[in-house]
């Protein structure tokens, strides 16, 4: 072969795979939301991190800094009652949305950590918080989950409505942040997921949940609705 002619074959390869590297190491995940079973919808912390990299960093508000701070501890709350409740009930639904619930929490802390924000959940075992108001939410949850095993389920529609409505009030109200809109949006989802996820495992035992928080057209729409991918 002409010296020349492999000599150039090579400059086209080498430039081929350079270029396939670079492509490959940019490349950035579509979405942060992973769908599990029984509708439980974790957040994918890796490719979390990734998109929020591609975001640029904004002044933070403090309204918008209680927010997360609030919100890190609300997420923890979720996971924390779950966690009790299969243990008590060792009924599935629990244990997977437990798992779900963790990974939203640790979203939030890394919202947490790119703004420099002191983590208040730092030092706090299971049921334990820093906000007076959620300590005192854990405390009635779990007596009320512990009653029964349809209770326990109606508590986690319970602190899915909560989710919705603060995440709900925080976007409409305050929150502007680009970073801190994709992660409550998305975060939102996974909310509306588990609800959904409750209310059947409810409506498999014959029990009809009615909203305790949520306005009912919104509780219609959600139910009415699929389940919910990221973005």
């Amino acid at each position: 072969m002409n010296t020349r002619i492999l000599f150039s074959f090579f400059v086209v390869l080498a430039v081929s795979f350079l270029s396939s590297c670079d492509e490959e190491a940019t490349t950035i995940p579509d979405t942060f939301i992973e769908r599990g079973n029984q509708g439980a919808t974790h957040a994918n912390g890796q490719n979390l991190q990734s998109i929020l990299q591609t975001y640029p960093l904004q002044d933070i508000s403090s309204e918008e800094e209680a927010s997360l701070s609030f919100m890190r501890e609300e997420e923890k709350l979720a996971h924390d009652v779950y966690t009790l409740l299969y243990d008590t009930w060792g009924t599935t639904i629990f244990s997977n949305i437990a798992a779900s619930e963790q990974t939203h929490t640790e979203a939030v802390l890394l919202l947490l950590d790119r703004y420099q924000l002191d983590d208040p959940a730092a030092g706090f075992s299971a049921g334990k918080y820093r906000d007076t108001t959620l300590q005192n939410l854990y405390e009635s949850l779990t007596e009320r989950g512990r009653t029964s095993e349809v209770e326990a389920l109606r508590v986690g529609v319970l602190i899915e409505e909560v989710d919705i409505l603060d995440l709900q009030y925080d976007l409409e109200e305050f929150v502007d942040n680009d970073d801190i809109t994709l992660v409550y949006e998305n975060l939102m989802k996974g909310s509306r997921n588990h609800l959904r996820a409750f209310v059947r495992t409810l409506n498999n035992r014959g029990i009809i949940y009615e909203p305790e928080l949520l306005p009912l057209a919104d509780y219609e729409a959600i139910i009415g609705s699929d389940m919910e991918n990221g973005h």
